[in-house]
């Protein structure tokens, strides 16, 4: 399946709790739809005893967003620029 970004791309968070929020995709999974951005969503991973972590730990990682609440950060730049909001400010 195609999207309109691609891994390496920067992109901003149109919807849900991270909205605003700009980070590089790490990620695409076309599967299930959604992509994993740096910096954002971050979630707890309980882990099991390793050899990395011999008491077991709680890892913070990025969770998943899904493709359609994601915008290219050129786009959206030039949107708010065309709106004549000031370009990277976050619309609440």
């Amino acid at each position: 399946m195609k999207f309109h970004v691609k891994k390496g791309d920067e992109v901003v968070v149109l919807a849900g709790r991270e909205k605003g929020k700009r980070g590089k995709i790490i990620a695409v999974m076309s599967d299930k739809q959604r992509v994993i951005i740096e910096g954002v969503q971050m979630i707890k991973r309980h882990t099991a005893k390793s050899q990395q972590h011999p008491q077991g730990a709680i890892v913070e990682r990025e969770g998943s967003v899904h493709v359609s609440n994601v915008m290219a950060a050129a786009s959206f730049d030039a949107r708010a620029t065309k709106r004549g909001a000031a370009p990277g400010a976050a619309t609440n």
